[in-house]
C-alpha cells in the first residue's frame, strides 16, 4: 500500500485590537485575518483554528471574549462546535441589500447559535426596520465612527436603548473628542485607534501527518477506545501539540491547564475530537492535491448532510456527511480508494456507499455526482429513488455550495 503523505502546515497572520470599557480595562479583542484578501468561510476555518490554539496566550487574546468577523455561509460550520459558546462573540454581517425575505430566512441559524449560548454583535445597520427579526437577538450593536455623524449616533443610540437589549461599542474612535462624545452619549464599550491600534501575530497551527489524521478518525469512528486514541496521539508530536494548545485554549473555558492526552480526549469528547480531524483533514491539505479536490469533497459533504435531514430517521444526517467528507479521498491522499477506505474503521453502510454506491448514502452520494457533472438522467433517477423534489435538492445544493463554496482555497 502507498504510503499518506504529510500535510503542509496552516496558520493565519492575525490582528487583534481591544475593545475597552470606560475604565479602560480590556473586555475583548476583535480578531481579524490579515493573510487574506478576502474574507471567506474558508479564512473564518483556518482563523477559529489558529486563535484557539493560541487563545490562552497573551500573544493572542489570554483569557477576554473573542470577537470574530464572520461570513454568514461559516455561521453553519462544524468548526463552531470547537468554541466554547460564552467565550465568543459571533459579529455578523449585514447582508448589504436587506431583503426581508433573506432576513427570515437567516433568523433560524442565527437563533439555533444563541440557544447554543454564542453572543451575537451587528453593526448599526441591525436597527434598521428590515432588520427588525435580528434586533432581539443581538447582544452587541457597533457604531462606526467613521461611517457616522454625531446627530446619527444620537438618534442611533437612543432608538438602540429603547428597543434592544443589546450593549453599544463605538468603534474607530481616533481622538479624545469622539471619546467624550459618545460617552455623553451612554456608550460604555469602545474600540479605536485612540486606545490601541491593531497588533499582528503570526499564529500558526503544526499540521499532522495525513497518515495519523486518518488513524485518528479511523478509531473515533469505531468506537470509545481511549487507550488506542491515547496511542496515536502520542504518536504524532503536532497532533498531540494541537490538541493540547487547543483544550487549553481560553475559548473552551478550561479552568486549569491539562498536560495529558487522555484527560484532553475526556474533555474534549469524542464528538468534537472527530469534528476537529475531520476538518483537519481538509483544511491541511497535501501541497500535490488540486484545490478542487478538497472543496468538492466539502460540497458533497454539506449537500448530503442537508439532504439526509429531510429523509427518514434511519437516514442520519452525520453519516451522509462522512461518506461525501470522504468519497474522495483516493485523490486527498493519493491511494486507491479501497486502500483509503480500508484505512477507516466504517460501517458497512458507509463503506458500501463509498466503494459501490449501494443503500441511502450510496445513493445519496449518487446524487451529489449528479448534481456536479450536470447529470440530468442520473440526476432525475436519484431524486425519484430517494422521493426528493428538483426544488429540495436545487436548494440544498446552493446551500452547500455557498457554505463549502471558499473552504479549499
Amino acid at each position: 500500500m502507498s504510503s499518506l503523505p504529510s500535510s503542509a502546515s496552516i496558520g493565519a497572520m492575525i490582528a487583534r485590537q481591544a475593545i475597552m470599557n470606560g475604565q479602560q480595562a480590556v473586555v475583548g479583542y476583535e480578531l481579524f485575518n490579515r493573510s487574506r484578501t478576502h474574507h471567506t468561510a474558508a479564512s473564518d476555518v483556518v482563523m477559529v483554528f489558529t486563535a484557539l490554539s493560541h487563545a490562552g496566550t497573551d500573544e493572542l487574546v489570554g483569557s477576554t471574549l473573542l470577537f470574530v468577523n464572520c461570513t454568514h455561509e461559516s455561521l453553519t460550520g462544524g468548526h463552531l462546535d470547537l468554541v466554547q459558546p460564552d467565550k465568543v462573540v459571533l459579529e455578523v454581517a449585514p447582508l448589504g441589500h436587506a431583503a426581508a425575505d433573506e432576513v427570515h430566512a437567516r433568523l433560524p441559524i442565527l437563533q439555533a447559535l444563541r440557544e447554543r449560548g454564542f453572543n451575537l454583535a451587528f453593526n448599526h445597520t441591525v436597527l434598521e426596520s428590515a432588520y427588525a427579526p435580528w434586533l432581539p437577538l443581538a447582544d452587541y450593536i457597533k457604531l462606526d465612527l467613521s461611517l457616522l455623524a454625531a446627530d446619527q449616533l444620537a438618534v442611533l443610540v437612543k432608538y438602540a436603548s429603547r428597543n434592544s437589549r443589546a450593549e453599544l461599542i463605538a468603534e474607530k474612535i481616533e481622538n479624545a473628542q469622539q471619546y467624550d462624545m459618545v460617552s455623553s452619549l451612554g456608550v460604555q464599550l469602545f474600540q479605536g485607534f485612540w486606545f490601541s491600534r491593531p497588533t499582528l501575530v503570526q499564529a500558526k497551527v503544526l499540521a499532522p501527518s495525513q497518515a495519523t489524521t486518518v488513524q485518528l478518525l479511523n478509531i473515533l469512528r469505531g468506537g470509545d477506545d481511549i487507550d488506542a486514541i491515547e496511542v496515536v496521539l502520542k504518536k504524532d508530536a503536532s497532533l498531540s501539540f494541537n490538541l493540547l494548545r487547543l483544550i487549553n485554549a481560553a475559548g473552551l473555558g478550561m479552568t486549569r491547564e491539562v498536560v495529558s492526552l487522555r484527560q484532553a480526549v475526556l474533555l474534549l469528547g469524542l464528538k468534537r475530537l472527530f469534528r476537529w480531524a475531520a476538518l483537519l483533514l481538509t483544511t491541511v491539505r497535501n501541497a500535490g492535491t488540486p484545490p478542487a479536490v478538497g472543496q468538492t469533497a466539502i460540497v458533497r459533504a454539506r449537500l448530503m448532510e442537508l439532504l439526509a435531514r429531510t429523509l427518514p430517521p434511519t437516514v442520519v444526517a452525520d453519516e451522509a456527511f462522512v461518506v461525501g467528507l470522504f468519497s474522495m479521498l483516493d485523490q486527498m491522499l493519493g491511494i486507491p480508494l479501497p486502500d483509503a477506505v480500508g484505512l477507516l474503521n466504517l460501517p458497512l453502510e458507509v463503506t458500501d456507499a463509498l466503494l459501490l454506491q449501494q443503500g441511502s448514502y450510496g445513493h445519496l452520494l449518487q446524487l451529489a455526482i449528479a448534481c456536479e457533472s450536470g447529470d440530468g438522467a442520473s440526476f432525475t433517477q436519484s431524486i425519484h429513488r430517494l422521493g426528493l423534489s428538483d426544488e429540495q435538492v436545487n436548494a440544498a445544493h446552493l446551500q452547500a455550495l455557498a457554505w463549502a463554496g471558499a473552504m479549499t482555497r
